[in-house]
């Protein structure tokens, strides 16, 4: 990281102007020195998580505006600040992998998500379902454990887990256990709940209460989309045709 180098760099000619031109105790010079290396690298680091934050904005107001291809283009421009600073690449891959995959285009966003940030709960679900999807199941239940391991209080992933095990994978006893451990990190959650229920009686789980977010990982067919989407119209439709009358 050149944060660090640079800082360090600094760090170090200052200890060595200290003791030796203005003949300080080492114990002295090396302590003020190591202040200077702290100095220099908070400053870079927010100079360039500044320059980072700004570009993944304009990003994000972008892929608000389905402008995918404008959005992914500036999210690869600011992999330029990588070097600077721990985990930024990592950081952007992520952003970059989750566009791409929201747009279906998952040949180009898997190489992205292998990259991404482990505390990134989204962009690890993503891989772990593209991995699924390539019949590599040990690495999709690496990168689950991984992501749930840091990500221990998203209900969402560890239903995801559970359902790529069930529904995917065919392995309910996996999926329960998956589901078992969730509650212990969310006792009181809901979803895990019902969906532990579900499967010890035979039924399916049931995901589409998580809405929006459940969707962004393309686990259900256009057609099964479409066929809830018109079901959901055409219960607004029913209801304000009572309100009506």
């Amino acid at each position: 990281m050149y944060s660090i180098l640079l800082s360090a760099v600094v760090g170090v000619v200052l200890f060595l102007l200290l003791l030796v031109v203005a003949k300080l105790s080492w114990w002295l010079a090396f302590l003020l020195g190591l202040v200077i290396f702290t100095v220099v690298f908070v400053i870079l680091s927010r100079i360039v998580m500044k320059k980072v934050m700004a570009a993944l904005e304009v990003a994000g107001k972008d892929l608000q505006g389905q402008r995918f291809e404008k959005a992914i283009r500036g999210m690869k421009e600011a992999l330029r600040y990588g070097p600077w600073q721990l985990y930024v690449s990592q950081q952007i891959n992520s952003q970059i992998g989750m566009a791409y995959y929201v747009k279906r285009d998952f040949s180009n966003a898997f190489p992205y998500l292998e990259r991404a940030f482990f505390k990134n709960w989204i962009a690890m679900g993503m891989l772990a379902i593209s991995y699924m999807k390539r019949q590599k199941r040990d690495k999709m239940e690496k990168t689950f454990d991984k992501a749930v391991q840091w990500n221990s209080k998203e209900s969402l992933l560890w239903n995801l887990y559970a359902y790529c095990l069930a529904e995917e994978c065919g392995d309910m006893a996996k999926a329960k256990a998956v589901l078992e451990q969730g509650l212990k990190k969310l006792p009181s959650d809901p979803h895990l709940r019902e969906n532990l229920d579900n499967l010890s009686n035979g039924r399916k789980m049931k995901m589409r209460s998580f809405g929006d977010p459940w969707y962004q990982f393309h686990l259900e067919s256009l057609g099964q989309l479409q066929k809830h989407q018109m079901a959901a119209m055409g219960g607004r439709m029913q209801k304000r045709m009572t309100v009506r009358r």
